[in-house]
């Protein structure tokens, strides 16, 4: 009976994982794209009150939120030149991103990103002369 019932929840746990949509597959590759600086993005920061917008940065920028109170915007200005900007949520300001431009995401293709600066830690070789 305990080998049935693990067989069980196996088989039920391996089918779950299957479930992903074709759609579920865009939205993460578009999602990982955008953390590479790949999609041009809108972020508006509005007061929920008065209905007036209070800024916006727009370009080749991915989000992280941190505790749902502080959104983190790293913005790519250049060939190796990012900026970062921190804003704080309140109860009557929030936000809301827009992609700006559309992009080509294959379904069928998985994505793994690797950053070597986060494998590799930086070393500075000094040698004799």
């Amino acid at each position: 009976m305990k080998i049935t019932m693990f067989v069980l929840g196996i088989t039920s746990i391996i089918s779950l994982v299957g479930c992903t949509t074709e759609a579920d597959t865009i939205s993460e590759n578009l999602s990982k794209s955008a953390d590479s600086f790949e999609v041009q993005r809108r972020v508006v920061f509005f007061n929920g009150i008065t209905d007036k917008y209070l800024l916006t940065v727009e370009g080749l920028c991915a989000l992280n939120t941190d505790s749902g109170k502080k959104l983190t915007v790293t913005c790519k200005v250049g060939n190796d030149q990012y900026k970062k900007h921190y804003l704080g949520l309140s109860d009557n300001v929030s936000y809301f991103v827009e992609q700006t431009d559309a992009k080509y995401e294959d379904a069928y293709h998985y994505k793994v990103l690797f950053r070597p600066e986060e494998i590799i830690p930086d070393i500075d070789l000094q040698t004799s002369k």
